[in-house]
């Protein structure tokens, strides 16, 4: 994370644990600011106790603030879809339940039309169909604190360890990351 370009623009990201997610995208250029937290469902000011319930409708998402003359939204959505499987339905590895469900909540209707033509064009990549969620916005709901850069403050915790760890290796190499 680092410089900033004259314009902001943000899109909120669910691709499983939202642990996962901000990790990976700390990695990039032009990303200001990620927050962790809950959206897509109905219920108002979730906890993460009721997100992980599975009854809320929310999902784990991360809002990514970001410069598009650093970095784009089709880039976003290429690391984005390299760093989860779309194809697993509520699911992402051991995590298991709606809340772990791929989704893309966009703020700006251009950037609708991106994300389906995207999705589109990656299609044939994979062995199964992608059933990434795709919907406007409605409401992002900010995580608890201790949630805020949970790889970075708790790298040896078992899950960052055996399921963060390796991802953030897999997007370094396909992204030829140094840092």
């Amino acid at each position: 994370m680092g410089k900033m370009g004259k314009e902001t623009k943000s899109i909120v990201l669910g691709g499983g644990c939202f642990w996962c997610t901000e990790a990976v995208f700390e990695l990039f250029e032009g990303i200001i600011k990620i927050t962790p937290g809950y959206a897509g469902g109905k219920a108002k000011n979730p906890t993460y106790k009721e997100v992980c319930s599975g009854t809320t409708g929310h999902a784990e998402v991360i809002k990514l603030e970001y410069s598009p003359d650093i970095i784009s939204l089709k880039t976003i959505l290429e690391i984005f879809f390299k760093a989860h499987d779309p194809t697993s339905v509520n699911q992402q590895g051991a995590d298991l339940g709606s809340q772990y469900r791929s989704i893309i909540l966009y703020e700006d209707e251009s950037d609708r039309k991106l994300i389906d033509s995207y999705i589109k064009d990656i299609a044939n990549n994979f062995d199964k169909p992608i059933v990434t969620e795709v919907k406007k916005l409605d409401a992002f709901y900010p995580s608890e604190d201790y949630h805020k850069n949970y790889y970075k403050s708790n790298p040896l915790q078992p899950y960052c360890m055996f399921v963060i760890r390796p991802k953030i290796a897999k997007i370094k190499k396909e992204f030829n990351l140094k840092k």
